[in-house]
């Protein structure tokens, strides 16, 4: 089987919506966090951690 090669239109169209969506989107205006994890972001990386011990969901 071969493999089907990307077109290049299609593809600079997606890009091309995706650019006008993020430029769309008005950022959100939310107050800052009380009492949330120190340190990185949990949901970036996978993990919560509180005194050494991670949790994972």
């Amino acid at each position: 089987m071969s493999a089907k090669k990307p077109d290049p239109a299609i593809a600079a169209r997606a890009l091309a919506e995706a650019r006008e969506r993020r430029e769309g989107q008005k950022a959100l205006a939310l107050p800052p966090e009380n009492g949330g994890p120190k340190g990185r972001e949990p949901v970036r990386y996978g993990d919560w951690e509180k005194d050494g011990i991670a949790y994972d969901f």
